[in-house]
């Protein structure tokens, strides 16, 4: 045995490294303070029998979740069952809609259809997202980034002017596309990224061919699939969980930690990684013993918040696609209300997630299954009565979209969550729901870290650190500091003993 490692945090990236840290012949004791493993993967049954996935829902960089199970020599298809979507989605405008279809050849037929010329320079933009889609997700999210010298190889340094990291997303879109509507559908991907698109950098339109090119795909069940697949995996590798165990404090003993204070019980452990929010692991510490100050959070910009209603319909929704987006105001508009006033939208986009068009699991017969998302900036003052103002809203537009009236009266199933759930069940800061934005100046090396600087055997992972927001970022983040950890002979023998 290598030693023992406490995780705090059951989400993808405190699962992943959970896995390779137990295949590594670590004990490894992963502490949720929820009472089911996922995270913000969580999901939920109600008595009405709806199943709700409560947070992710694009199954996109499907390779990537893929390469995690075959570490482990297993498949996905030995734990779930992936349906491809078509069309992938449907984006609503203020007099029309698109529907994206599968496949990038339908796609470039849509876009040469939209506007004239267009499809010739979707093939070359999507040329291009894939050739930063195999760069970026083989070489650059995958190091470590405790330096930039990481990234000095002939390989790289040759594939620098084609990654476009000195240009803009927003601007670069606009190279290919004047269509307001196929403009909107470009810039989409990069949303959740947690910026306004003239602040991320274009070599991010690999998120494009990581969705359109790869395709949108659904796991039989739920996104709740996922998570119970790695759940399993872990298990059978020897891990072991203790939910409902709230960590309190890491405890120290110099420069190395010794262990975590639950509740009621202290754990004496070699080494932890912190899966949790970022800034809520380092409160464990003393503040002397922390990476970042409160300044430092303060002057962050955060990927956004989201107020989410999941709903239970008594009854089908006719028009309504498995994933929608609700495009009828102008983008910008939306994200200088999250980024620049931090405040509530006055126009808000959002985006409609209907399951049960696709998996008759998670409804009763004859009921519909759906979830409303808007994003938010965050930490906004998040009240019942503004919840409402904006679900009532939602709804009006769902019906004009579908031409369904009366939605509001078979309402079965209402649930809504906002900052202050987010900051009650994932002690996120500030309500942040997808964690740091991916900016220039937030991007690899000026992420915050994956070690503690002076604390030696303290690793952090998950969407605050690299490579960033999304599933398959965060189980590549489990295995980056799986890595770290596995790696690090000096401190293992050491410490980790």
């Amino acid at each position: 045995m290598q030693g023992k490692v406490a995780i705090i945090g059951s989400g993808f990236s405190g699962l992943s490294a959970a896995c390779y840290l137990a295949a590594a012949g670590y004990e490894v004791e992963v502490y949720e303070k929820n009472e089911t493993i996922g995270g913000r993967a969580r999901q939920f049954e109600t008595k009405e029998g709806f199943r709700f996935d409560m947070g992710p829902s694009w199954y996109w960089m499907p390779d990537v979740i893929a390469d995690f199970f075959q570490d482990f020599g297993h498949n996905v298809a030995d734990f779930y069952k992936l349906t491809s979507l078509n069309p992938q989605f449907e984006m609503v405008f203020e007099k029309e809609s698109l529907s994206v279809p599968e496949g990038l050849g339908e796609l470039r037929k849509l876009f040469e259809a939209t506007e004239e010329g267009a499809g010739s320079r979707f093939d070359t933009f999507m040329e291009a997202a894939r050739y930063k889609y195999e760069v970026g997700m083989k070489d650059f999210v995958t190091k470590p980034c405790h330096s930039w010298w990481e990234f000095v190889s002939p390989k790289i340094a040759k594939s620098a002017m084609k990654l476009n990291l000195l240009t803009d997303f927003r601007k670069y879109v606009r190279q290919y596309f004047k269509n307001p509507k196929l403009v909107a559908l470009m810039e989409f991907p990069v949303i959740f990224l947690g910026a306004a698109p003239k602040d991320i950098p274009a070599m991010y339109s690999l998120m494009n061919y990581g969705g359109y090119g790869l395709g949108t795909w659904y796991p039989e069940g739920g996104f709740v699939q996922v998570v119970e697949a790695m759940a399993k995996l872990a298990r059978g590798l020897g891990v072991r969980f203790h939910l409902g165990q709230a960590v309190r404090r890491i405890l120290l003993e110099g420069s190395h930690v010794v262990g975590i204070q639950l509740d009621e019980e202290t754990v004496i452990c070699d080494a932890v990684v912190g899966s949790a929010d970022y800034q809520h692991v380092e409160s464990l510490l003393p503040a002397e013993a922390r990476n970042y100050s409160a300044y430092y959070w303060e002057k962050k910009t955060f990927a956004p918040s989201c107020l989410i209603f999941y709903l239970g319909f008594k009854r089908k929704i006719k028009g309504l696609k498995h994933h929608t987006l609700f495009f009828e105001h102008e983008l910008e508009s939306h994200v200088h209300a999250i980024y620049t006033d931090k405040k509530w939208p006055e126009n808000p986009l959002f985006y409609a997630c209907c399951p049960s068009k696709t998996d008759q699991h998670v409804a009763p017969d004859g009921c519909e299954n759906v979830f409303l998302l808007m994003p938010i900036a965050t930490g906004l003052d998040d009240r019942d009565e503004t919840r409402e103002q904006y679900f009532h809203q939602m709804i009006t537009r769902l019906e004009k979209h579908t031409g369904e009236e009366g939605l509001l009266n078979d309402v079965v199933y209402k649930r809504s969550y906002c900052v202050r759930d987010f900051v009650q069940d994932y002690n996120a800061y500030q309500g942040n729901a997808y964690g740091l934005a991916n900016t220039l100046k937030q991007t690899a090396v000026w992420k915050p870290a994956v070690r503690n600087k002076k604390v030696n055997n303290l690793f952090y992972t998950g969407q605050l650190t690299v490579p960033g927001p999304g599933v398959p970022p965060a189980i590549i983040s489990g295995k980056i500091i799986a890595q770290e950890i596995i790696k690090n002979k000096e401190l293992r023998h050491e410490k980790i003993v």
